[in-house]
């Protein structure tokens, strides 16, 4: 077989295999024939190891079996001749003629040994204070990935962004000219959408931070936004672009979009003329957007190796509030952090291989971390000050950083080819990545969610909503504290709430520090103040 046939005819092989393996399902390993052991017919195991009853000299270990048996005559006799009182003469007699070490320059004899019982219990306040002071136990981290799905036709690009995770629980990827939807749910599976050649492949997802609307960004420059719900386009927008739109943020109805042509678009959703903002620096294309909690700052990489930093309060559009050079490569990924409004982390690619820290308030690079290899990804911690990071070759690994110090907590290894995508799940434990192997794994990196206790139900919103029952005659003193501003002012409070003070009897209770009483009926308080003794007046 020539070189020629050879070739097609593993093409034609690879995309059968691509074609029957579907999107989204758990991802099975392949078996390899050289996993299996077969023994030959005429092997016979037992002759191997000798008759049952005659042992094969070959297979017996003479100096151990010696070394087991003589060992255990040799401690029977040494335990037979020591005895305690031999034990105390051998000690006093080898620190009498060899001195002992530990006397050296202390003349001082050893301070007796105290009686048991006495200072026990602040012994044990001791230990406990000690347990109370010790430091929190090291989190788990699974190695390995938590479920494995298959991710076949998905676009190995670095400067793309085709995996995003919505507040509905609903996670959604890209997979060439199709965007499927996978419910984390109840694990199923949906095609949301599938486009044509003239407009595919598929270049960027994001879900509105509503969770019910997804934007959907096009190789032919046009975005389109969907309602996965009822499984409908809802408008196009196009004309902001003559490029591909790789990069997608959202920003409350603001969804800002970024192209190969350098452009940064915030079309405004609801209207008609649905571009308000343009904003100019970029020279190359646009791969990484990103939005601050607070909506004020947007942050945006380029395949110029510029970071900018745009206030959306500024009166010029093409004015930026930093402008930072110091990434040598593409910069994609972008993350704000949760608890530090003002801390930027980015990453560079593969020509630049660090994760920089950036104070956006003055322009200050905080701290700047050599990674050793491409950084696609950056994802903060909801509940630690933990940063997780996504790479390239040599390791394609995920890698868990304490942050500030930036040292490595975790290296989260199973893909076999550059982590491009990341998506984190709305509690915020969970981490799903997608690579160019075909893959789409999930990683419990963040670890279990804590379960809140749910709020109770309550008619009233004013200070005695949060009471549900009285137990005896006088009121707790917080019920006294959110009280006192109005015995201060001594004019009359009453708050209706039938559903928290339905039957209750008729109580009263008298203000430690204020001249006041309060009476509770079956639906009402009522604050009284005292003018002198022996008469009430009630303020009005």
């Amino acid at each position: 077989m020539d070189a020629g046939s050879f070739s097609s005819s593993t093409s034609l092989s690879s995309s059968s295999k691509t074609l029957s393996r579907r999107p989204l399902q758990e991802h099975v390993l392949p078996r390899h024939h050289h996993q299996e052991q077969v023994l030959p017919r005429h092997h016979h195991p037992s002759r191997q190891h000798g008759d049952r009853f005659i042992p094969d000299r070959s297979s017996m270990d003479f100096d151990m079996a010696r070394y087991l048996l003589t060992e255990g005559r040799k401690e029977k006799e040494n335990t037979a001749v020591s005895s305690p009182s031999k034990e105390a003469y051998r000690k006093q007699l080898a620190e009498t003629l060899m001195m002992n070490r530990t006397r050296i320059l202390a003349f001082k004899s050893k301070p007796p040994t105290p009686v048991e019982g006495v200072f026990q219990e602040s012994s044990m306040d001791s230990v406990s204070t000690t347990q109370i002071r010790a430091s929190k136990p090291r989190r788990y981290i699974p190695q390995s990935a938590e479920r494995t799905l298959d991710a076949p036709e998905i676009v190995d690009d670095y400067y793309l962004n085709l995996l995003d995770w919505g507040s509905s629980n609903v996670l959604a990827i890209a997979l060439g000219s199709t965007v499927y939807l996978w419910d984390a749910s109840d694990g199923s599976t949906s095609e949301l959408v599938t486009v044509d050649e003239e407009n595919g492949p598929v270049t960027s997802v994001s879900w509105a931070p509503d969770g019910r609307h997804i934007a959907v960004g096009l190789n032919s420059s046009i975005v389109q936004l969907w309602d996965p719900t009822a499984n409908r386009k809802l408008r196009t927008l196009q004309g902001g672009h003559n490029s591909r739109v790789g990069a997608l943020a959202w920003n409350n109805h603001i969804l800002t979009t970024g192209g190969m042509d350098s452009l940064i678009n915030n079309n405004d959703v609801r209207i008609r003329s649905h571009i308000v903002e343009t904003y100019r620096g970029h020279q190359q294309e646009v791969c990484g957007l990103k939005w601050s909690g607070s909506g004020q700052q947007l942050a945006s990489g380029g395949n110029d190796n510029l970071l900018y930093i745009w206030d959306r309060s500024a009166n010029t559009q093409t004015q930026w509030l930093h402008r930072f050079e110091d990434h040598t490569a593409a910069v994609k990924a972008l993350a704000w952090c949760p608890f530090q409004s003002n801390l930027l982390a980015s990453g560079g690619g593969a020509g630049d291989r660090c994760i920089k820290f950036w104070n956006t308030h003055t322009g200050a690079c905080l701290n700047s971390v050599d990674t050793g290899s491409q950084v696609c990804s950056l994802l903060w911690s909801k509940t630690e000050r933990e940063l997780l990071s996504s790479h390239g070759f040599t390791q394609n690994q995920l890698t868990l950083w304490k942050y500030p110090s930036m040292v490595k907590i975790a290296e989260l290894n199973g893909h076999t080819s550059r982590v491009l995508f990341m998506a984190q799940s709305p509690d915020g434990c969970t981490v799903a990545s997608a690579a160019g192997d075909e893959t789409l794994r999930f990683w419990n990196v963040f670890g279990t969610p804590e379960v809140s206790k749910p709020a109770t139900k309550t008619a009233s919103t004013g200070p005695f909503a949060n009471i549900n029952h009285i137990r005896n005659k006088w009121l707790p003193f917080m019920m006294w504290q959110s009280l006192s501003h109005a015995c201060e002012e001594g004019r009359k409070r009453k708050f209706r709430s039938a559903s928290v003070y339905k039957n209750v009897k008729t109580e009263e209770s008298k203000h430690p520090q204020h001249n006041a009483i309060v009476f509770i009926q079956s639906s009402s308080v009522s604050l009284w103040e005292v003018l002198r003794k022996g008469s009430e007046k009630k303020q009005e």
